[in-house]
């Protein structure tokens, strides 16, 4: 497929409120709420980190749908199939009031506090400083970027002219800290990378999507890729790409295989043979939500990735047992 990818600087949304379709490997639009021109209440914003090695993950969540906001942690144990830690306030009727940066790249401050539970994400460059705490649990981890190139998809949708997914993910981060519970310490060391989900947005009431994401050492060399389907209207551009070794190649359409019991292995690959991937899950991190309007299922798969990559110069990159997720969501939002 032609994908469309944007290199001239814009807002993300035109005077009617309309998505310029494409995707980039920086940031090159400008988001901002105020152009939006659907219903306060149909608004979705969020920054979503995620910490993990080869055996425990640890997730950071601060976002809303506007009628409901979440601020949370999460601590697992992938490897032993073990929840630790699961601390999440839910936020009603934000509103827009958690006022989320409208950069995914530039310099930010985003603080919460109240009730006993601070989180704050502080952005300084290539680096990333993200603490947590609530009663019995505090974390404090910080990222730096080692590939200057990342995903990000503008992408429509049919229902509606003024729906609209501006999403930003940033691979290849890497990951140093800790997160204490009840008085023990889960260190994040050498092998711990960092992942962002950064989205914004507007769509329609049901959906369903299916994405995958990891970052690990190739060859020596810091290996990434972002895979997903299902969400939006994907003609102009996909939001596949690999990373390696501080470049990027960006990939077209995937396919996500799977079996009924989500625990048996999934095939990805894409249909132009630059990708073939085969997950073998280790833990099933299922989240449900059910609140107000809100009815979601999410099953983020982990485990190992084995198979192979092409890079754009025809270097194949063999991948053995990279820790990494990949996932199926259902969402009514």
């Amino acid at each position: 497929m032609q994908e469309h990818r944007i290199t001239t600087p814009g807002p993300v949304l035109d005077k009617q409120g309309v998505i310029t379709p494409g995707y980039s490997e920086k940031s090159v639009l400008t988001y901002r709420r105020r152009d939006i021109k659907a219903p306060f209440y149909r608004i979705k914003e969020w920054d979503f980190y995620q910490v993990s090695d080869g055996e425990k993950c640890l997730q950071f969540t601060y976002g809303h749908a506007s009628y409901a906001g979440q601020v949370g942690i999460m601590l697992f144990d992938f490897k032993k199939g073990e929840m630790i830690a699961d601390i999440n306030k839910l936020l009603a009727f934000p509103f827009g009031s958690l006022h989320l940066p409208e950069n995914a790249e530039m310099d930010s401050d985003v603080r919460y506090d109240k009730g006993g539970v601070h989180l704050r994400f502080l952005v300084e460059g290539n680096r990333r400083r993200l603490t947590f705490s609530a009663p019995e649990f505090e974390a404090d981890i910080t990222l730096e970027r080692k590939n200057p190139y990342s995903l990000v998809i503008n992408i429509p949708f049919d229902e509606y002219k003024t729906a609209f997914y501006y999403n930003h993910k940033i691979n290849c981060m890497t990951a140093r800290g800790r997160a204490v519970y009840k008085g023990k310490e889960y260190c994040f060391g050498e092998d711990a990378f960092g992942l962002l989900d950064w989205g914004r947005g507007v769509w329609p009431f049901h959906n369903e999507w299916y994405w995958s994401n990891g970052t690990g050492m190739v060859n020596g060399k810091i290996f990434g890729f972002n895979l997903g389907t299902g969400f939006g209207n994907t003609s102009q551009a996909t939001e596949n790409m690999l990373f390696y070794d501080g470049g990027y190649c960006k990939i077209g359409r995937v396919r996500f295989e799977r079996q009924a019991d989500y625990n048996q292995p999934w095939h990805l690959y894409d249909e132009e043979g630059r990708l073939d991937l085969t997950l073998d899950p280790l833990y099933d991190r299922t989240t449900r939500t059910k609140v107000l309007f809100i009815d979601n299922c999410c099953h983020q798969m982990f485990g190992g990735f084995s198979g192979q990559a092409v890079l754009d110069d025809g270097t194949v990159l063999q991948i053995k047992n990279l820790p990494a997720f990949a996932e199926h969501a259902v969402n009514n939002w």
